[in-house]
């Protein structure tokens, strides 16, 4: 079956099980099983074996995953053998940490254009790039060919700044916007909300 026929869920699960198996290979590890993995990270063993079956056969009865091999493969299926540029609109307080943040790199991803529309942020400098005004950004992203961008815009822009990105072209754009945005079925949409994330734990705690 080909990943693009993988159900979403699955995929979704991929870069948990990626993220695992790096931590193993930087220990030197060689070898680990779906036990193994399921102990580490709270998911079955029989789960974590069912989505790997949907993109081949990584293991062997017996013996388990070579973690190098695995971890490789798990890569070259979420096209992360090459790096993505990213664009990230918005320049506030969560836009400059996200662009200063050295996490995207290693793991693929590198912000090489950061737009806002506030004319004192425009032209300011940040990790080596310099915050482009956001009427530039359909030139921009045809120039740097790019298809990834990062929304970080208050919640009332986050559509508007959406449709501006589909329009030049993004397929994939994650949204720290507390908002949910429409786009094109073609188009990929996560959601990062951290008040949604500590309102849904809260349910839990005890009074």
């Amino acid at each position: 079956m080909a990943s693009n026929e993988a159900p979403d869920i699955v995929v979704g699960r991929l870069p948990i099980y990626l993220r695992a198996l790096t931590l193993m290979a930087e220990e030197g590890r060689e070898i680990t099983s779906s036990q193994e993995l399921s102990e580490k990270l709270g998911i079955s063993s029989a789960q974590i074996r069912k989505d790997l079956s949907h993109f081949g056969e990584f293991g062997k009865q017996g013996t388990g995953y070579e973690i190098v091999y695995l971890r490789d493969q798990i890569k070259r299926i979420l096209r992360l053998e090459r790096t993505w540029p990213v664009a990230l609109v918005g320049y506030g307080d969560l836009g400059h940490a996200l662009a200063n943040y050295g996490g995207f790199a290693p793991k693929g991803f590198e912000i090489i254009a950061v737009f806002d529309d506030d004319p004192k942020k425009i032209g300011q400098k940040v990790a080596g790039k310099e915050v482009v005004n956001l009427n530039e950004l359909p030139r921009t992203l045809e120039e740097k060919n790019i298809r990834v961008a990062i929304v970080a815009v208050p919640s009332a822009s986050a559509q508007q700044v959406a449709d501006m990105l589909v329009k030049a072209g993004v397929k994939a754009i994650l949204n720290y916007a507390p908002i949910n945005i429409s786009v094109p079925h073609y188009v990929r949409v996560q959601y990062i909300d951290p008040v949604a994330h500590l309102q849904h734990m809260t349910y839990y705690l005890e009074s």
